[in-house]
């Protein structure tokens, strides 16, 4: 499948998010599913995901996003205001 047939997704998971392992859990998963992408952590306590892969991956990673870790309690994943980086590479990557 070449690039210009992925989909990406780019969004806020809000909750108890940070201190759980979230980003940890959030990389197992893509890499688990073939994805590109990242997680980070925001500095108002929100994880924000880009990732790029097929459209049945990225919406099994939305479900995911929403169950989390154990440790972690996830209010909402929306999606994010603007697009990602398009500069996402060949992995899935912890930003911060």
């Amino acid at each position: 499948m070449g690039r210009s047939e992925l989909s990406t997704i780019h969004v806020l998971v809000r909750g108890r998010v940070q201190g759980v392992g979230f980003r940890w859990f959030v990389r197992e998963r893509a890499r688990e599913l073939g994805l590109c992408g990242w997680v980070r952590n925001l500095a108002g306590g929100d994880v924000e995901v880009a990732a790029l892969g097929s459209a049945e991956a990225l919406e099994r990673l939305r479900a995911r996003l929403k169950a989390g870790p154990p440790g972690a309690h996830v209010m909402t994943v929306e999606s994010a205001p603007d697009s990602p980086d398009p500069a996402i590479g060949d992995s899935f990557l912890i930003l911060r």
